[in-house]
């Protein structure tokens, strides 16, 4: 975004009466959108690494293996698609939005993201533990003892992780909405 343009813009006009300023509005946006950033990079490494495995050793033939690959990969692939269309959607507009059409672009912007943190990403994240659980039996018979439980502890220990991520993400977007209404 061309945060010059904006912050003249809106240092033109009267605050009316919101508690942000232009400044800590841009501070939070910009923010949030590293975050989306880092959020789509390690999500489509994984999908990467995924896609490379499965074509170099899985999809010789069908089976429930490959069909927990597919599951896996289309989960973070939707949830990929989803934050590169909440990040870049309307953003050419947004330049020119006088500070009160920006605060409410950015409530529903934030209420959009509420729907996909707590109906779609959840969604996601069954769908790719679904997928998880049809390569485990796979993994117990053609690995190692020691490297499927490797596999089995990471993989857990690596989920956990990520919910709890996209859980203070969620809270911290739900406090700055909470904050966009007083």
């Amino acid at each position: 975004m061309e945060n010059d343009h904006l912050n003249k813009l809106w240092e033109s006009q009267a605050n009316d009466g919101y508690n942000s300023n232009p400044k800590n509005i841009i501070k939070k946006a910009k923010k949030q959108r590293n975050n989306q950033h880092i959020s789509i990079a390690v999500m489509s490494l994984t999908v990467v690494v995924l896609i490379i495995y499965a074509f170099y050793y899985a999809f010789r033939q069908w089976n429930n293996f490959n069909l927990g690959l597919v599951l896996m990969i289309s989960s973070l692939t939707l949830r990929i698609i989803l934050e590169f269309y909440s990040l870049y959607r309307k953003e050419k507009q947004l330049i020119s939005m006088t500070q009160k059409s920006y605060h409410a672009y950015l409530k529903n912007y934030y209420k959009a993201r509420q729907i996909i943190n707590y109906a779609v990403t959840p969604i996601c994240i069954a769908v790719y533990v679904v997928g998880f659980c049809l390569l485990l039996p796979y993994f117990k018979d053609y690995l190692s003892k020691g490297f499927y439980t490797y596999i089995l502890v990471s993989g857990v220990v690596s989920l956990i992780f990520i919910v709890a991520i996209i859980i203070k993400s969620s809270i911290k977007e739900q406090r700055f909405l909470n904050q966009m209404r007083k």
